[in-house]
């Protein structure tokens, strides 16, 4: 599986955790989607740091880095 459907996944389960988040009605059936809309943000956040590393620098590019 490659790391953008994995990243796809993710998110389509944090939109989906959120949609059950709105429509719960006790406090603990929102603290536990709230919890698990937590490791999924972390677990993608996992992802955009594999894929920010993985990135290759332009040399010369019209980059913003000032070397």
């Amino acid at each position: 599986m490659t790391p953008d459907k994995i990243m796809d996944g993710i998110s389509k389960q944090i939109m989906t955790s959120l949609n059950e988040m709105e429509k719960a009605s006790t406090t603990d059936e929102k603290l536990k989607h709230s919890k698990i809309i937590k490791n999924l943000c972390n677990s993608l956040d996992v992802f955009f740091g594999l894929m920010d590393d993985m990135a290759p620098y332009e040399e010369n590019g019209d980059d913003d880095i000032p070397f």
